[in-house]
């Protein structure tokens, strides 16, 4: 057991959205639920999340599978792969490629892997998970399951709902990276855990809030992804900007119809969790699925553009899977038809972007 403390967290202000700053003085204290933390999986998200653990926490152990990955980062003091710029106190973290060392020593799971490849890191698991807080951080599906990964950490491996939690708004790493404000939302079905978990990420760069609406916050960081390939594919059929903001428009009002016959509670599909997290996938420059879509919209194959891409866009998984979901609930969801036509029917772009053009208002 590796035993690290907690540096003491501060408490968050009663506004909707809290930087978790406080002008009192650091005391010994630490917060109960959350305990020794882990990152698990070490890409760009995973970097700027341990970046903000560690602006609150003395110690985070972090888990990468790659031991020539770790021993670079350990003479480079920044992850030799992503991020770059973002340079760490390599004495203040616990590197190792061994899952059950890292599940064993922590309280708190940060779950970082791709989604692809989340069912491959846990079939190497020894350790009870049901007794760990594990915070999904990743926007994307199980495979083959079609789950989102709150649901299969609930299914495969009996984790109760108030020991699952999701972050979620419009956050892309690289902005995190460069300490640009950022809005984040902590979803759980234990308030207390919840707050106390976006007490850890608040900072004077980083605002949280609170949310209980765990699997309508994957679920929308799953859509958004699909949604950001169709902006990509029509960026790059030379759609403009004005078709941009129609597509958004509908790629919101198609969440919502998803979201409510899924998981029918009160939410406003307007907040950032929802409609900001799927504004800036689908507009930014850093958003791997718009690039993604750009590729396949200016004739690239699926294939070729995933090798050029040398990441993942998690996107594609996700329209085949939401595909198969939607199945059952019979949603109308043409955009969702359309990336998946593209992408796995072969249905030329061109064609398929025309077909969804004149299903709009």
């Amino acid at each position: 057991m590796l035993g690290f403390g907690l540096s003491s967290p501060r408490t968050t202000s009663a506004h909707p959205y809290a930087d978790g700053r406080d002008d009192a003085v650091d005391g010994a204290s630490s917060v109960g639920s959350i305990g020794t933390i882990a990152v698990m999986g070490g890409g760009s998200w995973a970097t700027a999340i341990a970046k903000m653990m560690l602006e609150k926490n003395d110690r985070i152990v972090w888990y990468i599978r790659r031991e020539d990955r770790i021993e670079e980062f350990k003479r480079l003091g920044h992850n030799p792969a992503y991020l770059t710029s973002v340079h760490f106190d390599i004495d203040r973290i616990r590197f190792s490629t061994d899952i059950n060392e890292v599940v064993e020593a922590a309280d708190t799971l940060v779950w970082v892997t791709p989604s692809p490849y989340l069912k491959a890191h846990l079939k190497k698991l020894k350790v009870r998970l049901r007794d760990k807080f594990n915070v999904t951080a990743i926007k994307g599906i199980v495979p083959d399951e079609n789950l989102v990964c709150s649901e299969y950490f609930h299914q495969a491996y009996n984790v109760p709902d108030e020991n699952l939690a999701v972050i979620a708004g419009p956050s892309h790493a690289e902005e995190v990276a460069l300490g640009r404000l950022t809005y984040l939302t902590v979803g759980c079905a234990d308030g207390k855990k919840a707050q106390d978990f976006a007490e850890m990420l608040g900072s004077d760069y980083v605002k949280t809030k609170t949310s209980n609406d765990v699997i309508g916050i994957e679920y929308a960081s799953v859509l958004k992804n699909v949604y950001a390939i169709a902006a990509g594919i029509c960026h790059g059929l030379k759609y403009g900007d004005n078709f941009q903001a129609v597509l958004m428009s509908n790629a919101v009002q198609e969440m919502n119809r998803f979201l409510t016959a899924v998981h029918p509670i009160q939410r406003s599909i307007f907040d950032s969790a929802y409609m900001g997290d799927l504004i800036v996938t689908g507009y930014s420059q850093f958003s791997r699925n718009r690039v993604f879509g750009n590729m396949i919209g200016q004739g690239y194959s699926v294939k070729s553009a995933q090798i050029e891409m040398e990441m993942i866009a998690e996107g594609y998984f996700g329209a085949k899977c939401m595909k198969e979901i939607n199945r059952h609930l019979h949603v109308n969801m043409p955009i969702l038809d359309a990336v998946y036509n593209i992408l796995y029917e072969r249905i030329t772009p061109t064609i398929e972007i025309k077909l969804l053009t004149d299903s709009f208002r």
